[in-house]
């Protein structure tokens, strides 16, 4: 196995006497797609919310293998609801990220953007458009854009098909599949969709218990536990799962 690009180490979280997550660990392996499922109150979002560095664990710590280590730049985040800002078009939602972390010229970050709007299968002229403007799946692809334009080399997905309909869903998920190879780049993707497990991902973790199980799609399906047999061999999971 390759060593990690990232490691969650003994991570513990707790509210009140909720408890979250309890001593656990996680390795995402470089150029590998992740998915991360689990059920209601399981602690995706937090996990997430700790991976990009929005919140410090409680206890534990998240170790990143990247070069150099960790900055901002080195990761890019495309949020459930696409995140983006309604008073700016597609071309400056792109931009905001080399505006904000680079100083290349005006023209330049305005090619850049152009190119990961061209890269996301979107057509050029819906540069002029702002968010309103844009159906739910043209929303994913521009906020895809967005979190491309620093050519991150770890990319985090919130729930990336929610809200898409069966054939849009499937095309994003080949869309990030086909990104990740070309680009070479990590992808770490939170989902309740099998689908995307099944189609895109090389490995999945499992949040149970308090604490995580990972393996492949067919690996963790295969466990004796009670959440994982609802959710593989459910209804949903009988056309993969028999």
């Amino acid at each position: 196995m390759k060593k990690s690009i990232i490691q969650v180490q003994n991570l513990s979280t707790k509210f009140g006497k909720q408890i979250i997550h309890q001593n656990l660990n996680l390795d995402v392996i470089p150029q590998e797609v992740l998915g991360i499922v689990g059920g209601s109150g399981s602690g995706k979002s937090v996990l997430l919310s700790y991976m990009i560095g929005l919140a410090k664990p409680q206890h534990g710590k998240i170790v990143y293998h990247t070069d150099p280590p960790y900055p901002s730049t080195q990761i890019g985040v495309l949020f459930q609801y696409g995140a983006l800002i309604s008073s700016l078009t597609v071309l400056e939602n792109i931009m905001a990220p080399l505006k904000e972390m680079t100083h290349l010229s005006d023209c330049l970050k305005q090619e850049l953007a152009m190119l990961k709007l061209e890269i996301v299968g979107l057509p050029l002229e819906t540069h002029e458009k702002y968010p309103a403007q844009l159906s739910g799946g043209m929303i994913k692809r521009v906020a895809l854009a967005r979190a491309l334009a620093l050519d991150p080399e770890i990319l985090f997905l919130d729930e990336p098909t929610s809200g898409l309909d069966p054939i849009s869903a499937a095309s994003f998920d080949q869309l990030i599949k086909r990104l990740q190879e070309q680009l070479k780049m990590t992808v770490v993707m939170i989902t309740h969709d099998l689908d995307s497990l099944v189609q895109i991902c090389n490995r999945i973790a499992v949040l149970v218990d308090h604490q995580v199980i990972s393996g492949t799609v067919a690996e963790v399906a295969a466990i004796d536990h009670p959440w994982i047999k609802d959710y593989f061999h459910g209804t949903r999971g009988e056309r993969y799962f028999r």
